[in-house]
C-alpha cells in the first residue's frame, strides 16, 4: 500500500513539474512600467517546453520574444521604442528581452481621399463621421483597421455597392508623437436595384418571392433591404439555405440596375414527427404529425396531427401561410375533430378556426383570431342537494386577441431572460343554452442563472385567469378553469385542484392562480435535476379565495438530448383531498415552463 501510494506521489509530482516547464515563457519581459502593456506583451510571447539547452538557443528565444514583443508595442500605439533581446550569465541561461516603449503615439488630423469619381458630398460626410478615430487618442492600429471598416460599410450602404478601400497612408510622425492616418476609398457608382431573380429551380412560386421584397425596382442599394429579405425567407422554416446577394456589376441590366439573386435549398417537402408523454393521473399519450412543406409554393406549411391519449383523443390539420397579406404576418387557418374524456366532463366535438400572428419585433408577437366549436358536452350539475347529468348540444363563437414577449434563449431549455404572454377571448354561447362572457389569462416566466455556464437556473411561473360576465354553473364545465397536473401543479391529479361536487367530480371555476419555483442544475453535460415547489387555486368567484389554494412539492431529472431535455418528475400533494393520490409521476420532453 505504502509503495503504491509514494508512486502516486512521484507521479503527481513529476506531472506538476511537466505542467511547470511547458508554461515558461520564451523570454523575460523587462523596463515596463505600464501593468497592462506588460501584461499584453507577456500574454503574445511563444511558450517553450523547458529551458533552453545551450547559450545559443535562449539567443534566439530572446530575439524571437523580442519581435512578438515590438508587434505589441505598435499594435499599442508605442512607435518609439527600443527593445534590445539578451542572454543572462545564470545556468542555464535565461532569455530577457529590455523594453523602453517611449512615448504613446496619438491620433491626429485622420482623412479620407477619394479614389477616382467621389460620392456626393452627404456620403462623404457619412462616411467620415463614423470613423470614430478622436485627436488625442492613442493610435492603435486596431483603430485604424477598424474605422477603415466602418468607412467603407457606410458608403455601401449609403448606395454604394462596390465601394473598396485601396491602400491607406499612415504617417508616424517622431516629432510631435503623432499617427496620420489618411484612407483612401473607391466608392464606385451609385448602383440602383431591379427586381428579385431566382438562382434554382425548386418548389417556391417567383411571384410570390418577389412579392416579398422590400424594396421597388429603381430603389438605391441598401444592404439592410437585402439582409431583410433573406431574413424573411429564413423564418419561414422550410428552406435548409437561402442566399440573397446582389448580382455582380457584369450582369447589370441596359437599364443600369441590377438584379437581386435569390438562391434556395428547399428542406425535404415531408416530414414525420412523433411525441410521447406520460403521467399517473394522465396515463400516457402519443401524437404523431405529417408534415409537408411549401405545397403551395409559397413557404407554406401543412400540418396534419393524430393525437390518442387517455383525457383527448383527436385529428387535427392545419396550414400556416407565412407573410400572409404583409411582411412577418402569418395567417393559421385549422379544423380539428375531437374527444375529450375527464372527470369533471366529456366532450366531442369539431373545432375551426383562424388566427393571424403578426411579429412586430424579434421577440415580440400579437395575434388576432376567431374560431366556432361545434360540440356535445356532458357534464354534472348540481340539483335538490344532489349532482345529476346534463348533456348540452353547443356552438360556441370565440375571438381572440393576444400579446407575447419572449426573451429567453430557449424555447425547450431557458436559462436566462422571460416570457410574458396575455389573451382575452370574447365568447358567445348558443344552443341548449346562451351565453357571453369575456375569457382573460396571463402568465409570465423568468429564468436567472447562476455559476459557470448557468449550471444553476432559479427559474419561476405565475399564471392568472378570469371570466368577465360569466358565472357559475351557467358556464359549461369544458369552458372553465382547472388546475392540477403536469402543465400546472405537479403532485396532483389532472384538474383535481379547485371546488368539488358532491360526489368528489371537478367543478372548475370562473378565476385561477398558479405559481411555480424550480431550481434546476446540471451536474453533467447531459444529466441535471430539478426541485420544484408549485401552487394553485381556482375560484368559482372572480377571484380565487385563500381557502381554494393546493401547493405540491418534488422533484425531478433531466437528460439533454441536444435540443432540449426529457424531464421525469415525482412530486406529492402538499394538501391531499379525498380522491387524491400520495404522488404523482411526470414524464415528458422540455422543462415545466
Amino acid at each position: 500500500m505504502r509503495k503504491t501510494t509514494v508512486l502516486g506521489v512521484v507521479a503527481v509530482v513529476a506531472a506538476l513539474a511537466s505542467q511547470a516547464r511547458a508554461d515558461e515563457p520564451s523570454a523575460t519581459i523587462t523596463g515596463v512600467e505600464d501593468r497592462a502593456l506588460r501584461e499584453s506583451i507577456q500574454r503574445a510571447l511563444t511558450e517553450s517546453d523547458g529551458p533552453p539547452g545551450s547559450r545559443s538557443e535562449a539567443r534566439r528565444r530572446a530575439r524571437d520574444a523580442a519581435d512578438d514583443a515590438v508587434a505589441v508595442l505598435r499594435a499599442e500605439g508605442y512607435y518609439a521604442y527600443v527593445v534590445e533581446p539578451d542572454v543572462t550569465e545564470a545556468d542555464p541561461p535565461r532569455g530577457v528581452v529590455k523594453v523602453t516603449p517611449g512615448p504613446l503615439f496619438v491620433f491626429a488630423d485622420p482623412r479620407i481621399d477619394w479614389s477616382g469619381e467621389p460620392p456626393d458630398e452627404g456620403v462623404r460626410e457619412r462616411a467620415f463621421s463614423v470613423l470614430g478615430l478622436t485627436e488625442g487618442a492613442a493610435g492603435r492600429a486596431a483603430e485604424v483597421l477598424g474605422a477603415e471598416g466602418r468607412a467603407v460599410a457606410q458608403v455601401q450602404k449609403l448606395g454604394y455597392a462596390d465601394a473598396m478601400a485601396d491602400p491607406r497612408q499612415v504617417i508616424v510622425d517622431h516629432a510631435d508623437h503623432t499617427v496620420r492616418p489618411t484612407f483612401v476609398i473607391a466608392s464606385g457608382e451609385l448602383v440602383k436595384v431591379d427586381g428579385v431573380e431566382l438562382s434554382t429551380k425548386g418548389r417556391t412560386n417567383i411571384v410570390w418571392l418577389r412579392r416579398l421584397a422590400p424594396w421597388t425596382e429603381g430603389d438605391v442599394y441598401d444592404p439592410e433591404d437585402i439582409a431583410e429579405l433573406e431574413r424573411r425567407l429564413r423564418d419561414t422554416g422550410v428552406y435548409d439555405t437561402v442566399s440573397v446577394a446582389l448580382a455582380s456589376k457584369d450582369k447589370a441590366l441596359p437599364s443600369g440596375l441590377r438584379p437581386i439573386q435569390v438562391t434556395l435549398a428547399d428542406r425535404a417537402s415531408r416530414t414525420l414527427e412523433f411525441g410521447a408523454g406520460y403521467s399517473t393521473s394522465e396515463g400516457p399519450g402519443v401524437d404523431v404529425k405529417w408534415i409537408r412543406y411549401n405545397r403551395l409554393r409559397r413557404a407554406d406549411t401543412t400540418t396534419i396531427t393524430t393525437q390518442v391519449a387517455k383525457l383527448e383523443k383527436s385529428l387535427e390539420g392545419s396550414v400556416a401561410l407565412p407573410h400572409w397579406g404583409r411582411p412577418q404576418q402569418t395567417l393559421k387557418l385549422t379544423s380539428k375533430v375531437f374527444g375529450e374524456t375527464t372527470d369533471a366532463y366529456d366532450e366531442t366535438g369539431a373545432t375551426f378556426s383562424a388566427d393571424l400572428t403578426r411579429r412586430l419585433q424579434a421577440t415580440r408577437y400579437q395575434t388576432y383570431g376567431l374560431s366556432l366549436d361545434l360540440s356535445q358536452t356532458t357534464e354534472l350539475t348540481t340539483a335538490s342537494g344532489g349532482t345529476v347529468g346534463q348533456r348540452l348540444n353547443l356552438a360556441t363563437f370565440t375571438a381572440l386577441t393576444a400579446y407575447a414577449w419572449d426573451h429567453s434563449d430557449s424555447i425547450l431549455d431557458p436559462k436566462k431572460g422571460w416570457r410574458v404572454e396575455a389573451r382575452a377571448e370574447p365568447t358567445a354561447i348558443t344552443g341548449d343554452t346562451s351565453l357571453v362572457y369575456i375569457r382573460t389569462q396571463a402568465q409570465g416566466s423568468a429564468y436567472l442563472p447562476f455559476g459557470d455556464d448557468a449550471k444553476t437556473v432559479l427559474a419561476g411561473r405565475v399564471k392568472l385567469g378570469a371570466m368577465l360576465g360569466g358565472t357559475m354553473p351557467e358556464v359549461p364545465a369544458s369552458r372553465r378553469f382547472y388546475s392540477g397536473g403536469g402543465g400546472s401543479v405537479r403532485g396532483y391529479a389532472y384538474q383535481a385542484i379547485g371546488p368539488r361536487l358532491s360526489d368528489n367530480t371537478p367543478q372548475g371555476g370562473l378565476s385561477l392562480f398558479e405559481a411555480s419555483l424550480e431550481v434546476r442544475h446540471r451536474f453533467t453535460e447531459r444529466w441535471g435535476g430539478v426541485f420544484f415547489l408549485d401552487a394553485g387555486a381556482v375560484g368559482i368567484e372572480p377571484t380565487p379565495s385563500a381557502d381554494d389554494f393546493s401547493a405540491g412539492v418534488g422533484f425531478g431529472v433531466r437528460y439533454d438530448l441536444g435540443f432540449g431535455p426529457i424531464r421525469a418528475d415525482f412530486a406529492v400533494p402538499l394538501e391531499k383531498r379525498k380522491g387524491d393520490p400520495a404522488f404523482q409521476i411526470y414524464l415528458s420532453i422540455g422543462q415545466s415552463f
